[in-house]
């Protein structure tokens, strides 16, 4: 998968080629050409197609400092940002152009559906390492797109424990609205409770006074995906995705997130991360 949403766009640029014949200005006479092509938007990824035909020779600037002189390319943009691709075609023996502007937007490599975790590989920022009250967690790694909120967890267990997980999402990255508790530096809007590996989790937003701990319950599909769990040798990771568009607030720049774990009979809690106590973590989702 890329987990991101096509978009085809097609560009139609009239352009004006002037033909002078003979010597005489009133001879002046206009011709319009159309030039158009589609492109689909995957990721990074453009492909380019072609519908104007009668063209002889292609030159494609991607805005990068590449080019093409193929027909159709297919071209992998660098990362985020707003590139004008320009393609310059030569018709009945004139060379016409048209232009347009390619935003992409931040994108993440990792897959729910590749059946591995070895994407994670590829994402070094925003990584977090337990500290001395971590209990059964090892470490957290978070990353997200336009679409998605990304989160890998390792952890010294087994999923066949059934640890009840609570995820706990300041949304709006304000600790003027949410729960004042559980961690510092943000106001918990939301809470996402259950025994994730083996059950599933239950939604809750926030309400009331910011120092009472009370939420309410939501009911909301889709709003988080499981992806590929390993174990081995007592190392328990997973890897799961939550949907910006479907939990209130986190379309916005930012999010504060902490994660604890209590034994399936809420006799133990087995950890936290980061520490109870301690900053949550932030996300900044301001690219």
């Amino acid at each position: 998968m890329r987990n991101f949403k096509k978009s085809i766009f097609r560009l139609l640029m009239m352009i004006t080629v002037v033909i002078i014949t003979g010597s005489c200005k009133k001879d002046n006479t206009q011709k319009l050409t159309d030039l158009l092509y589609d492109l689909t938007v995957d990721g990074n990824e453009v492909t380019f197609k072609t519908v104007t035909t009668g063209i002889s020779a292609y030159r494609w600037d991607f805005g990068d400092g590449s080019s093409s002189t193929e027909a159709n390319p297919v071209h992998e943009y660098p990362g985020k940002g707003k590139y004008v691709t320009t393609l310059y075609a030569t018709m009945n023996g004139k060379v016409v152009e048209a232009s347009t502007v390619i935003r992409i937007a931040k994108t993440s490599p990792v897959k729910l559906d590749d059946n591995t975790l070895g994407d994670w590989d590829n994402v070094t920022a925003n990584v977090l390492t337990a500290g001395p009250n971590g209990g059964i967690f090892r470490s957290a790694k978070f990353d997200y797109d336009g679409n998605y909120i990304y989160i890998f967890a390792e952890m010294n267990s087994k999923k066949a424990n059934g640890d009840i997980f609570d995820f706990y999402i300041d949304a709006d990255n304000s600790a003027a609205t949410g729960l004042l508790s559980a961690y510092t530096d943000g106001g918990f809007d939301i809470l996402l409770e259950g025994q994730l590996l083996t059950s599933g989790l239950d939604i809750f937003y926030h309400k009331g006074p910011q120092n009472s701990f009370t939420f309410d319950p939501q009911s909301i599909s889709e709003a988080y995906t499981v992806g590929t769990i390993t174990e081995a040798a007592g190392i328990l990771k997973f890897e799961m995705r939550i949907a910006r568009g479907k939990l209130k607030g986190l379309t916005g720049s930012g999010m504060r997130i902490g994660i604890m774990a209590t034994k399936n009979d809420w006799s133990v809690t087995l950890g936290s991360i980061p520490d109870a106590g301690a900053s949550a973590f932030l996300l900044d989702m301001s690219e």
